[in-house]
């Protein structure tokens, strides 16, 4: 009798101290993530004081691109305006970042544990100055191709090489606008806010159309990954879906925005070049812990204004 006791009273503790090591290894994961979301508030407030005092380089080209198109053609001055505001805190890049940050704040003792771990491994990618420099250079070749010329594209080919369609770089970002569908279930491009006056410049832009025959962009080429909230991918993924059944129903070959890299970049940080990594991830089932980095280097020079095509 005794010895069944015992057995019980073993078989006990073994499963309270199971118990207490799940809930602690649960404890050590949350504080885990509030660490990171720390250094993500850092990191981020460290890339606002380099917008700031003007130490990322391709901030100062497009304030400087901005005030070259609302000299030579002032009937563009609103528009080389409101992309001027890239180049500071209150661009939609940048707020975008804080948008993110915030909702992670808000919902981060909610499992699952490694998605959030990993979507503030993503931002913080997004925070480097040198990413962020080169997710500039978007805004930089809409306002390059809106100068007829007179302004060289940074960080990839030529609009003469590349070929005619002036001010795609900033379609499909949901920085800058979402894809909004209409009844008959075709869906175009929407373009938020103070981005509304780009509606007035550019044609309307149809997602099949544009899904087959998009051209380069920094954000849908490389910085999709990094530049985008879960909730934003979530919607980019049920565009992609709904457009695809349509094409399917009717009998027409779709094509998916992001099948293939476009060709056409130069110039960019070799981070941009690098898949985004997890620092730190943990399997569902033990939470073990594993460190992995991304690559960090220095950008390698680009284009700066050129006065000529």
């Amino acid at each position: 009798m005794s010895d069944i006791k015992a057995w019980k009273l073993i078989s006990l503790f073994c499963l309270i101290s199971l118990l207490m090591g799940c809930q602690s290894k649960e404890e050590q994961l949350q504080q885990t993530i509030q660490q990171s979301i720390t250094k993500a508030e850092v990191e981020l407030e460290g890339l606002g004081k380099a917008l700031d005092n003007g130490s990322i380089r391709n901030a100062v080209l497009l304030s400087e691109y901005a005030r070259i198109i609302s000299n030579e053609k002032p009937q563009l001055s609103q528009i080389a305006s409101v992309m001027a505001q890239d180049a500071t805190r209150n661009g939609a890049l940048y707020t975008g970042l804080q948008q993110r940050l915030a909702d992670i704040k808000n919902t981060h003792l909610i499992p699952p544990y490694e998605e959030t771990l990993r979507n503030l491994d993503l931002l913080r990618d997004a925070a480097k100055p040198t990413l962020f420099s080169d997710a500039l250079t978007d805004p930089i070749n809409m306002l390059a191709d809106m100068s007829g010329g007179s302004l060289a594209r940074v960080g990839a080919i030529s609009q003469q090489a590349e070929g005619p369609g002036e001010g795609n770089q900033l379609v499909g970002n949901p920085n800058y606008g979402s894809w909004q569908t209409n009844s008959n279930g075709m869906s175009f491009w929407a373009w938020y806010g103070m981005y509304r006056i780009l509606g007035d410049v550019f044609d309307r832009v149809e997602y099949g159309s544009w899904s087959k025959r998009r051209k380069y962009s920094y954000y849908n080429d490389y910085g999709r990954a990094r530049y985008t909230s879960p909730k934003q991918m979530k919607a980019q993924t049920a565009v992609e879906t709904r457009t695809r059944q349509s094409y399917s129903r009717q009998g027409k070959q779709f094509t998916s925005p992001y099948a293939t890299k476009k060709t056409g970049a130069s110039g960019l940080s070799r981070s941009s070049y690098t898949p985004p990594k997890s620092r730190s991830s943990y399997s569902k089932s033990s939470y073990s812990k594993s460190s992995g980095s991304i690559r960090n280097s220095g950008s390698r020079t680009s284009r700066g204004i050129s006065r000529g095509k």
